[in-house]
Order: structure tokens, then sequence, then C-alpha cells
């Protein structure tokens, strides 16, 4: 049986950590897999039976440049000891640090080297994407616009992509765990979530939305929280529900600021988030990058109707059929972002927005209410809302798991092979 390496990190909340851990429980069957980390800290993925190797060189914030550079030396001289030493046949890395080391490593062993670009931010440093091209045996992404991007930007001749697994079996297995419901709090003293309204003289539940992620610009919770204050004119009973881990409380005043504090919750890092998705009544991503947005995906996976920003890369590969797609990416050949609301098959996509956080609660700008325009979108029509749950549904079970295996089994027999 051929050895397979799998290099994250960490194990810790992330969409390329998840993605990890299922390609390990997967592909087990096929490869003696191993997954080798660089810190144990803070693991927030069930590892039990897997062969999980911790080679302990964290990040360090010492002596600036020089120990960042050290500290590269360091997981390179042993990331490349390992392979060696236990014979490993092919080693795929998730993420642009350990991409990095897996390439670096490559010398002195048989290894055959995959890197994996997952995200838009990965393509922000050309240096290291030319490098990857270079010097790996092939370069995996996870969606067909950086693939396209690869291509075209720095002539890769070995890359490929495959989409992520969605688990959508076990991920409807999880929601049905309301106690872990009934325990959620929001981090502000807005008091527990199933608290009925919010409020003395409510009787019914509001009508919820959410978006899972941590805190991080790259996720747009500004634009998120500002929609929202411009959507809460129309439906006043409505509140917004954040889940991540980060630190929140300068979103908490943005809140306060805009006079929707008690309808904004902030629920922290949840081991299990997908009963306060199922509680929900629409999922909305407002990322200004993504990778393969994997949280859209679960959304989906529990029958939520989506709104999502056409941000680089994933969501216009997922809310649109391929039609659709293709007749995008015709109209905009650069893979800039739609200027207009689109209607897909299963969910609405509104053009990308500014990066640049701006907390002022008095700037709302035209992103903020095209975001609320599509929102309201959705809140105001029960039949479209329905219709897209329904369609979430079905699409959610194209990323199915076994497909995944088999597909990533192929591509790297393929990869050892030549």
């Amino acid at each position: 049986m051929k050895k397979l390496l799998l290099i994250s990190p960490m194990l810790h909340q992330g969409g390329f950590e998840r993605v990890c851990v299922a390609t390990a429980r997967l592909l087990e069957q096929y490869y003696k897999v191993t997954i080798l980390i660089f810190s144990d800290k803070d693991i927030n993925y069930d590892i039990t039976g897997l062969d999980v190797v911790n080679i302990d060189v964290p990040v360090t914030k010492k002596f600036g440049r020089l120990g960042k550079a050290l500290n590269v030396f360091k997981r390179v001289s042993k990331v490349r000891r390992f392979k060696k030493k236990n014979d490993i046949d092919i080693a795929y890395s998730f993420g642009t640090s350990a991409n990095l080391v897996n390439v670096l490593s490559k010398g002195g062993n048989k290894t055959k080297v995959v890197t994996g670009i997952r995200c838009s931010t990965d393509m922000e440093t050309p240096k290291f994407v030319s490098m990857f091209c270079k010097k790996s045996d092939s370069v995996l992404s996870c969606s067909r616009e950086i693939l396209r991007e690869l291509e075209k930007d720095y002539d890769c001749k070995e890359s490929r992509y495959i989409y992520n697994p969605l688990e959508t079996k076990s991920i409807r297995q999880s929601a049905l765990l309301k106690d872990d419901l009934l325990s959620v709090k929001d981090q502000f003293g807005n008091g527990a979530l199933t608290d009925v309204g919010n409020e003395k003289d409510s009787k019914e539940k509001p009508f919820t939305i959410v978006t899972v992620g941590r805190q991080d610009y790259i996720k747009g919770y500004w634009h998120l929280i500002k929609a929202f204050s411009i959507v809460h004119e129309s439906f006043p009973d409505s509140r917004l529900v954040i889940v991540g881990t980060g630190d929140f409380s300068s979103f908490r005043k943005l809140s306060e600021d805009l006079g929707i504090a008690e309808k904004v919750f902030f629920t922290g890092v949840l081991k299990n988030p997908f009963p306060v998705v199922e509680d929900s009544d629409l999922y909305v991503l407002s990322s200004n990058h993504e990778g393969f947005p994997n949280a859209l995906l679960e959304g989906m996976a529990l029958s939520k109707p989506c709104v999502a920003a056409d941000c680089k890369t994933g969501p216009r590969e997922i809310l649109l059929n391929d039609k659709e797609y293709k007749a995008l990416s015709e109209k905009i050949p650069d893979g800039s972002s739609t200027s207009e609301i689109i209607e897909g098959e299963f969910g609405i996509l509104v053009p990308d927005m500014d990066c640049n956080e701006d907390l002022d609660s008095k700037n709302i700008t035209d992103d903020d209410r095209m975001l609320a325009k599509g929102i309201l979108m959705m809140m105001s029509d029960k039949e479209k809302m329905e219709l897209y749950g329904k369609k979430a549904s079905v699409r959610a079970f194209v990323y199915d798991p076994s497909r995944y295996a088999l597909d990533l089994k192929k591509i790297l027999d393929d990869i050892l092979e030549k």
C-alpha cells in the first residue's frame, strides 16, 4: 500500500483543516495515511484513529524575519527527514505555509509533492505561487476559478482541481443535537440564542440570518452587519447570528452604533455549529475572499436558502448551474465579479464587496445596500425561499465524499505513475 502524507500547519478551526482530516479518513482505504502538523495547539477536529504526527515547530514571533526563516528551516529539516525515514510516496500539503515546507523538503527523498492552493489569498504572494507551480509535481486547487488563474497567470502545466467533500449526512445528524443549541449564548450579554424573540413581548421565533466563520477581514462582517441594519428596518423582528472564533468586540461596537446590538448575536466558536444553522432561516456569505466556502455548503446541506457575495473564489461555482457559470465566465472572462445581482439556480449571488474594513456606522456603502437588497429579495418572498431551500439540499449532494475520494485517488495515482 502506497504511503500518503497530508501536511497541515495545525488542525484548529478552518476550512482546509477540515478537508485535511476528511481526506485522511476517506483515503485510508486506499493508502497508508499520515497527517503531519507543525503544532497540536487547539485541535478542533476529531482525529480519533488517525495517524497524526506533530513535529512541534509552532509559529514564532521571536527575532522578526530571522525567526520566521529559522522556523521554516526547522520545519523543512524535520519534514525532509520524516519523508525519507518513512519512505513516503506522495505528500499533499494544505495552505501556503505547509506548501512551502512541502516543496522545500523535496530534495533527498523519492516523495512526490502535491501543493494545495485552497483560497484566493493563497494567490496573493506571486513568488510563492510561482515556486509551487515550478517545484511541485502537481498543484491541486479546489475551484475552477483558481485553476483558470494558475493556467493563465503562471502557465502552470501540472494543475488540477477537485471540489471539497461535504459530509451531508453527518451534518444533518449533528444538526439534530438540540442540546448543543440550548447551550449557545451571546458573548455580549444578549442571552441564550433560544430565548424566544429575545424580547419579553415576542411570541414567535424571529427570522434568523446566520453565517459561520472566524473573525477575519476576508469574511466581510462589517458589510453584513451594515446590510442587516438596512434589512432590520423592513423586518424589525429579524436577527443576525455570527458563529466563529475570534475577537468580535469591534463588530459588537458597530452593532451598537447602528442601534441593532440586541439583534446581533456573536456565539463564539462552537464544536457543533450545525444546530444553530438548522435553527436559522437564511444563510449569508459576505466574504471578499474564499477558496471553496465549506460553511456555505454546510448551510445548503441543511436546506438553507443562501445569499453569497461573488468573491474570488467558489460562490459562483456553487450557486450557479453549469450553464449560468459558463455564461458569466464568457461575459467577464478575467474572472472579475458580477456588477449586478444574479438569481442562480441554487442561490442568490450579489456583487463582490470592498475588502477594506470600515467600522464607521455612518458610512453605509453601495456594497452594503446591494447585499441588503439580495437578502431582502429572499426574505420578502416565502415561495422563493422555499424553492431555494430545496435546491440547496439537492446541490449539497453533488459534493459527495465517496465521489471526492475516488476522484482524488485517481489524481494521486496519476501523479505517482509519472
